[in-house]
């Protein structure tokens, strides 16, 4: 009875101590096009540029490809103000740009 227990004990400990598992990124209607829209990634300027906010972005902004460019430059992010040599659409590949303090700053397609 005893080693029953323990064992059952020892199960739920297990189990509770695991955590919450993190879900896979995937896209809402289940396909990537492959052509880049950061229409819908804006709100991720100013965030850490963690991998999954980072995957998220390159999900969600329909890209099947995806390059980091740290401490590319010192400006500010806006999400409101894109600069005129950024592309919005087209591509395949989304360009996340990050800053000092590895805060996404800017996101581009190509």
């Amino acid at each position: 009875m005893i080693p029953c227990s323990l064992a059952l004990a020892t199960c739920l400990l297990a189990t509770a101590c695991a955590g919450p598992q993190i879900a896979g990124v995937q896209p809402i209607d289940g396909v990537i096009s492959g052509q880049c829209h950061t229409d819908m990634v804006r709100g991720a300027v100013g965030l850490a540029a963690s991998d999954a906010t980072i995957q998220r972005a390159r999900v969600d902004s329909d890209s099947t490809e995806l390059q980091v460019v740290r401490g590319a430059s010192d400006r500010a992010g806006s999400a409101t103000l894109p600069e005129a040599q950024e592309s919005s659409a087209g591509g395949s590949r989304l360009t996340v740009e990050t800053g000092r303090n590895n805060a996404i700053t800017a996101l581009r397609c190509g």
